[in-house]
Formats: C-alpha cells, sequence, structure tokens
C-alpha cells in the first residue's frame, strides 16, 4: 500500500523559494496522479497542483501558476513541488496526496478522488 511522506518546508522571506519533496512507499508512483493541497491556519484545504500519471498533464490553482512547479521522478518515486517568488500568503502546511488510476475517480484539476495522504510539511513565508 502507498504511503507519501513530505520533506522540504521551512520558514522563507518574501521572494524566495522552497523546494517540496513527496517520497513514496509501499508501490510504484507510477499508476497514481500526484496533487499538492495546503491549509492555512483558520482556512479550509485548497488544493494547489496536480499532475496525472503518465506525467503529460498539469494543473494549478491560479494563484500560484508561474510561481510553482510540480513535478515527478517516478525511478526515485518522489514528486516535487518547486515553489519560487513565495507570498506570506503562500504560508501554510502543505501535503501531497496521491489517486490510483483507474480505481478512485479522481479529478485532478479539482483535487477530489484522492485517497493517500502524507502528514504535511509546513511552509511559513514572513520577513
Amino acid at each position: 500500500q502507498l504511503q507519501l511522506v513530505e520533506s522540504g518546508g521551512g520558514l522563507v522571506q518574501p521572494g524566495g523559494s522552497l523546494r517540496l519533496s513527496c517520497i513514496g512507499s509501499g508501490s510504484n508512483l507510477e499508476n497514481y496522479a500526484i496533487a499538492w493541497f495546503r491549509q492555512a491556519p483558520g482556512k479550509e484545504r485548497e488544493w494547489v497542483t496536480c499532475k496525472d500519471s503518465s506525467d503529460w498533464l498539469t494543473w494549478y490553482t491560479d494563484s500560484v501558476k508561474g510561481r510553482f512547479t510540480i513535478s515527478r521522478d517516478d525511478a526515485k518515486k518522489t514528486v516535487y513541488l518547486q515553489m519560487n517568488s513565495l507570498k506570506p500568503e503562500d504560508t501554510a502546511n502543505y501535503h501531497c496526496a496521491a489517486a490510483e488510476e483507474g480505481k478512485s475517480g479522481y479529478v485532478c484539476n479539482v483535487g477530489t478522488g484522492f485517497n493517500v495522504w502524507g502528514q504535511g510539511t509546513q511552509v511559513a513565508v514572513s520577513s
């Protein structure tokens, strides 16, 4: 059974960059779509980005387009979220999540149907 662990969070100044990693174990990632979500204190969880299992299709929420990039290295069972030009409003706990192709009924570009979750990594953007 697939398990996910995130890392790479931390404190960064506005305008800075961070790269989050999401490492899978227990199963190969090739058959899974991977998404990143975030949840800020006092707010609902927000879908950020998704890459489908084919690695061809990618979607981003409008607020991160042009600043965040999702990528995957299935050989390393790792998905990355490169975050540039960070803003204070990007402060949140970031989670990666997976959905198995053909089984979960996921919708990548809205973030529904993801049923495997990591524990999260905290990102704080502040001067």
